[in-house]
């Protein structure tokens, strides 16, 4: 049954407005998104059971109870600018139905939570929540909610439904205030942000990208499995092996997913994104309002080590990265824009983490069923991609679940589902007593066509074609060149030679094969490293990491801080000694013949240029995964011929380094209301809607981030696109690393005022 429209909010209802917080912009842009293209792979959306005895309207008096106490609970968004509102408690209805059923056994709950979940909240006209209140015989016997992002996240919807759960079972209301995000807004750290801002994109520029795609997945994959596998042997496993190394059973599920991918792949150093909830503070605890964030996890592991000194090396990582919790996101998007075209290359994490940290005790209790094996289940969307591994962590009632969701191009159906097992049989090894050393190479060598590269791996034969996709391209091949770089300037030979002739397969970086992981926090008895605790929620503490609720990406209780809480953020980069930037300087030695490079030797018609190519790979980066840019380009208008092609610096129509791309004004209509549109968003005070004829300069060769715009804008920039006639960009196109002369071609004349953005639903 469909729940009422309500008319935007009057002033009258509003009793406090602001702008969003860092987190919650982000949430904001993403809404904005095209559901199937968004980051975000879960719904967020749990239940709670209702006791014996309990009513209709005992539920609705908890829910209006809850409303009253929680603002984030009646806090609209405005739709265009980064604002909120705080409404009256009685503002609007409560946004509850009721929906007869047959049984509340575990296949209605996840229908049913499900079919919420897909429901469309708006939150700029409507309650941020749902709620649906299962009948069965007229009684109720569980109720269901879904939240929106923008205002309320995993751990607010687990502390929501817990505080539901205890005022059905007769609780008091509780009367302590809570904080809501706009109180927070005068504490956001801004000096700590731009640390982790710099850490960030630290890790990302020194950490290999595409590190699972060479060793698994479709080679024409285009959309992602999500699948769940639950076992009840796996919990007991986890405890053990947690109690033998000392370290917390989220600690132990994520070493272990680097121990897989380190198998897998052969690469010893990769980037986990962890998501943490930023609620270590008592006061925060229990807000439902949107504070969790993801931190990078600097994965670093020995070939040749045993399990208990990988899970001590995460662990140390974990509690390392924990202090870079907090970050401007549309700061961080737009500077990995901008960092990503100047690499050449879009820099993607390998593993993305979350989970449970505790038992959800508020769950309605499943039957007596055995849940392991046959309880695997797949569901797979060819046309909705996913650029990582996203894995969720959850037990409950004794099990142990796995909820993954993973990109086709990464692991195909039969890999996807395989994983989950994989890594419960090495819990049962790791309890059973097992070392379960770390392999030094990649278990099978990487499909035809792959190049291990400096920055990561990058299939030539992909590449190759978006080159010869440039309508000025008669034929391209793309081959590497050069000799390795020196062990401290990056990858160095793994020994095997990449398949098809496509040139050497270069390793990551191990370290020195004699050390050890890096030292970190507190040393655990036995050496097997730090015992990591939760929080203690201390106010004179850095914020630490709490227990996290997985469906909705908020992530685990890994590590307590160890440091001070009025320590200074440590450097970016491996023993303070390293920055992003000194990163993209050896990057740009290579491309000037310093290391191992990657050349593109193309036919052309007369009057293409590198800086042309070049300019048309950069914006096809966010589009194929598995590209890397060229760090030089040799063209002929005279043919290929039978004789090898020069690729040395100095040939004639080649560019020795990365060509330089000059400014571009607007050129069609098109581009001249893309460019005035971004004009508008960039200044301070906006500019008149009407001002496409004359435009501030607005280069249509650089991305918008080129252009000081942030996500915060995206909004904004797109409805002015929409007033000028125009549409056929989403949102994450225009935040990524396309340059506007490519968004601008593909726009197209708006034929009907339809939203054409993503839809509102959570």
């Amino acid at each position: 049954m469909n729940h009422r429209q309500h008319p935007a909010p009057r002033p009258t209802t509003v009793t406090r407005s602001g702008p969003l917080t860092w987190v919650q912009q982000w949430h904001w842009f993403e809404h904005t998104i095209p559901a199937p293209r968004r980051v975000n792979p879960t719904p967020l959306a749990d239940h709670c059971q209702v006791p014996p005895g309990a009513t209709v309207d005992d539920v609705l008096a908890a829910l209006a109870s809850l409303t009253a106490r929680h603002e984030a609970l009646r806090t609209t968004v405005d739709p265009l600018e980064p604002v909120q509102h705080v409404h009256r408690p009685e503002w609007a209805p409560l946004p509850v139905d009721c929906v007869e059923v047959a049984d509340v056994d575990a296949g209605t709950l996840e229908t049913a939570t499900a079919a919420l979940a897909a429901r469309p909240i708006d939150p700029a006209r409507n309650p941020p929540w749902l709620a649906r209140v299962l009948l069965v015989a007229g009684e109720p016997r569980a109720v269901l909610v879904a939240a929106h992002h923008v205002l309320i996240d995993g751990w607010g919807l687990a502390v929501l439904i817990g505080q539901l759960h205890d005022l059905l079972h007769g609780a008091a209301p509780a009367r302590t205030p809570v904080a809501h995000p706009l109180d927070t807004l005068t504490a956001q750290p801004l000096e700590r942000a731009r640390a982790a801002e710099r850490e960030w994109l630290t890790r990302l520029a020194t950490n290999p990208t595409n590190v699972l795609a060479p060793f698994g997945g479709r080679a024409d994959g285009a959309g992602r499995h999500r699948l769940q596998h639950r076992s009840v042997e796996a919990y007991d496993d986890l405890d053990r092996v947690a109690r033998r190394y000392r370290v917390s059973a989220e600690v132990v599920v994520l070493a272990a997913l680097a121990h897989e991918v380190a198998g897998r792949t052969g690469e010893h150093r990769f980037l986990a994104s962890v998501v943490v909830s930023n609620r270590a503070r008592a006061a925060l605890r229990g807000s439902v309002g949107v504070r969790a964030l993801t931190v990078p996890v600097q994965i670093d592991l020995r070939p040749g080590a045993a399990f208990g000194e990988v899970a001590a090396s995460v662990a140390a990582a974990c509690a390392a990265a924990y202090r870079h919790g907090q970050y401007r996101v549309a700061e961080l998007v737009a500077a990995q824009a901008r960092m990503d075209r100047r690499r050449g290359v879009v820099a993607v994490h390998t593993i993305e983490y979350n989970c449970y940290s505790w038992p959800r005790d508020y769950l309605v209790p499943g039957a007596e069923t055995r849940p392991d094996g046959p309880a695997t289940w797949i569901r797979s969307e060819p046309d909705e991609p996913c650029d990582t591994l996203y894995v969720d962590l959850s037990r409950d009632a004794g099990v142990v679940t796995l909820d993954v969701t993973v990109g086709d191009h990464l692991l195909d159906a039969e890999q996807a589902v395989a994983l989950p097992v994989r890594l419960c049989a090495l819990l049962r090894a790791l309890a059973e007593g097992a070392r379960c050393p770390v392999p030094a190479r990649a278990l099978a060598p990487a499909a035809p066509g792959w190049w291990r590269a400096p920055q990561g791996w990058v299939c030539l034969p992909r590449l190759a074609e978006v080159v010869r996709a440039h309508p000025g391209v008669l034929d391209v091949t793309v081959t590497p060149a050069g000799e390795t770089g020196s062990e401290d300037e990056g990858p160095r030979p793994a020994g095997e030679a990449g398949r098809g002739g496509e040139g050497p397969r270069l390793a990551g970086e191990t370290g020195r094969e004699d050390e050890g992981p890096r030292p970190a926090g507190e040393t655990g008895r036995g050496g097997e490293g730090p015992a990591l605790a939760r929080e203690t929620g201390r106010e004179d503490e850095e914020p630490r990491p709490a227990g996290e609720n997985g469906r909705g990406g908020e992530g685990p209780a890994l590590a307590r801080e160890t440091g001070r809480g009025d320590e200074e953020p440590r450097p970016a980069g491996e023993n303070g000694r390293e920055s992003y930037r000194p990163a993209l300087a050896r990057e740009a030695g290579r491309r000037k013949g310093e290391g191992p490079r990657l050349v593109a030797c193309a036919r052309v018609v007369p009057g293409v240029t590198p800086a042309d190519l070049h300019r048309h790979v950069l914006d096809h980066l966010g589009e194929v995964p598995g590209l890397l840019a060229p760090d030089g380009y040799v063209l002929s208008s005279a043919g290929l011929g039978s004789g090898p092609l020069p690729d040395r610096p100095g040939a004639a129509g080649s560019a020795a380094g990365t060509p330089r791309l000059t400014a571009r004004p607007p050129a069609t209509e098109a581009e001249r209301a893309l460019a005035a549109a971004v004009a508008a968003a960039a200044a301070p005070d906006g500019l008149p809607a009407g001002s496409s004829d004359n435009p501030v300069a607005v280069d249509m060769n650089g991305c918008l981030a080129d252009h000081g715009v942030t996500l915060v804008a995206v909004p904004r920039l797109l409805a002015l696109l929409h007033r000028s006639g125009h549409t056929g960009i989403a949102s994450d196109e225009l935040a990524g690393t396309a340059s506007l002369g490519h968004l601008a071609a593909a726009l197209e004349p708006l034929r009907d005022r339809a939203h054409r953005g993503g839809e509102t639903s959570p």
